[in-house]
């Protein structure tokens, strides 16, 4: 049982005895900082009893990228439920971590015997503490620290912070770095890729996210251009497997893709359902995606087809024919007119054995189809034969 060692005892004296007991339990209390790597903490007075009414609070602090280790060599503190009269209670800015008392070879549920208190980053805040009496005359304890080495690349548990790729740990820190085709981003984690220039010529193509289908990277701004010749109109069909990041209730916030013409845009798009197809009645579209720096998403993939303007049928002369024979033609393609064995092309007065003709951009042909004529050898042959 506790007794006041408050040495009046009369009312009278009561309030300044009160005023006097708190006076010297505040002149006891006093905080030391720490900043070495490593250090030893001992209770006031060790291997002597530490003294009553005592309070001392030791904040360690060490560098970024390591946390405190903290391990105790001997122990003895009063014991008591809840460890409501003397104790050493280790904490961090918002965290408890642990609270000890009692002698270590007889209440080991309240003593930290073996056990190594870790902080989570760089600081740690010890504190002991005893009441206004130590009457078996407990010697206290004998502590040490040391700074160890956070191994971000395993611990990092926060996306924001987490290395997009490859992850290098080392003593204080660590750093990122990216697969071969990537840049790393000025946040110094993320891998962007350097896509601002794809230029497309061929009438048809595939056009697909970087890395598709694995997830496309991030906190990168990709630009393609369809360029063909003028006549041509380009048509675009996303394929079935469409996921872009998306927001329940704000339209494509995060990453997008955009198809533009002139003045007409069509998107942002994103999400998992794909587009429809697309005719944008021009030889020239540009595409845009865009990604922010979260996420795992799998991407898109396109296919484009230019076709031109429709030429008017066409039909052979007679005597002859023409190749290739479709049933349409269209600005670009190319007709091949010939005679039969025994006759001539003719154009402009002038006999060839072939003649070519184009489909232009504006649906017209480039030359009427020519007549065939009989060759002047052959005519010659038969008058001789009669």
């Amino acid at each position: 049982m506790k007794v006041s060692t408050c040495p009046f005892m009369s009312s009278r004296w009561l309030l300044l005895c009160h005023a006097l007991c708190f006076s010297l339990l505040k002149a006891s209390a006093h905080t030391v900082e720490l900043n070495d790597m490593f250090g030893q903490i001992q209770s006031p007075g060790y291997p002597d009893s530490y003294p009553s009414d005592s309070e001392v609070t030791w904040n360690i602090t060490v560098p970024e990228g390591f946390r405190i280790k903290l391990y105790f060599m001997h122990f003895n503190l009063e014991s008591s439920y809840l460890c409501e009269y003397d104790y050493v209670k280790v904490e961090t800015e918002d965290q408890v971590l642990a609270t000890f008392c009692g002698r270590e070879t007889t209440d080991t549920e309240q003593t930290p015997g073996q056990e190594v208190v870790l902080s989570p980053g760089s600081f740690m805040s010890i504190t002991f503490r005893s009441d206004f009496s130590n009457e078996e005359r407990f010697t206290g304890f004998d502590a040490h620290y040391m700074a160890v080495d956070v191994d971000e690349c395993k611990e990092r548990e926060d996306e924001e912070l987490s290395c997009d790729h490859y992850c290098h740990n080392y003593i204080g820190g660590y750093y990122c770095s990216c697969r071969f085709g990537y840049i790393l981003h000025t946040d110094n984690r993320t891998c962007r890729v350097e896509c601002s220039d794809n230029l497309f010529t061929q009438r048809t193509g595939v056009i697909t996210s970087p890395d598709y289908p694995n997830p496309y990277p991030k906190s990168s701004e990709c630009f393609y251009t369809i360029e063909l010749e003028e006549g041509f109109m380009i048509s675009l069909q996303f394929e079935d497997i469409f996921d872009i990041e998306d927001h329940p209730e704000v339209p494509c916030p995060y990453d997008y893709i955009k198809i533009k013409v002139g003045e007409n845009v069509w998107g942002p798009y994103c999400g998992e359902k794909a587009p429809e197809a697309i005719s944008t009645q021009s030889h020239s579209v540009q595409i845009l995606f865009r990604s922010d720096n979260s996420g795992e998403n799998r991407g898109w993939r396109l296919s484009y087809r230019a076709a031109g303007n429709e030429c008017s049928e066409l039909q052979p002369p007679d005597q002859g024919k023409i190749e290739p024979l479709q049933a349409k033609y269209f600005f670009k393609d190319q007709v091949l007119v010939s005679c039969d064995t025994g006759y001539k092309v003719l154009k402009d007065d002038v006999e060839m054995d072939t003649f070519q003709i184009e489909c232009l951009k504006d649906g017209t042909w480039s030359n009427k189809i020519p007549t065939c004529k009989k060759s002047e050898m052959d005519s010659e042959s038969e008058q001789l034969a009669e």
